[in-house]
């Protein structure tokens, strides 16, 4: 009988574990850089400008092939859409939306073309040292505040996540642009407020 209860007991085990991984909520961003690709969207009679912001946390660098190394959380926002006369990531907050208004940053989504699957918009890319549990997560909605003192931008974002989890990073560094003058041309470097 007590054969039989170990036999039972030990089909009960998976090797799937039955817990959320733990991602850090709260990161703190240490170095990144925008890109300022101007009225990009002009075509399509949205005048506004477009900026797109990378945030890096923990260990994370770029290695000699141009690639993130390290673990960590990659915080990617896309198409972050500003007054058609700034050039750089002006003060205020801004809202996850597909509007294309001022002061909106398009969400995260996976489109599908032929048979290939895309993501678009914003999105997290959690790296971590086992590599099964490196996962990329889209935003959904939330907000970002940013703000300036100095040379320092201050971003803090407070986002909601195709999981329907929360994040809470922030970042207050001096922040890198690449400014591109059109859609095919080569980026140019500042550094900015």
């Amino acid at each position: 009988m007590l054969m039989l209860f170990s036999v039972l007991q030990t089909s009960c085990y998976t090797d799937t574990p039955d817990y959320a991984y733990p991602y850090n909520a709260n990161p703190q961003y240490t170095w990144g850089y925008a890109e300022f690709y101007g009225a990009y969207y002009k075509d399509y009679n949205n005048l506004n400008n477009v900026i797109s912001l990378s945030l890096f946390s923990d260990s994370l660098y770029i290695n000699n092939d141009n690639e993130i190394s390290g673990t960590g959380q990659y915080l990617y926002l896309e198409e972050i859409y500003i007054p058609p006369t700034d050039t750089i990531l002006p003060n205020g907050i801004y809202r996850i939306s597909k509007g294309g208004e001022v002061n909106t940053i398009t969400p995260g989504e996976i489109v599908h073309v032929d048979k290939a699957e895309y993501v678009i918009g914003s999105y997290i890319y959690y790296i971590e040292k086992k590599s099964s549990y490196t996962t990329r997560k889209l935003i959904s909605r939330g907000t970002v505040t940013v703000s300036s003192n100095g040379t320092k931008k201050t971003v803090s974002c407070d986002l909601v996540l195709n999981d329907s989890s929360k994040i809470r990073g922030s970042f207050s560094e001096t922040l890198t642009y690449f400014v591109y003058k059109s859609r095919n041309s080569s980026k140019k470097l500042f550094v900015g407020q």
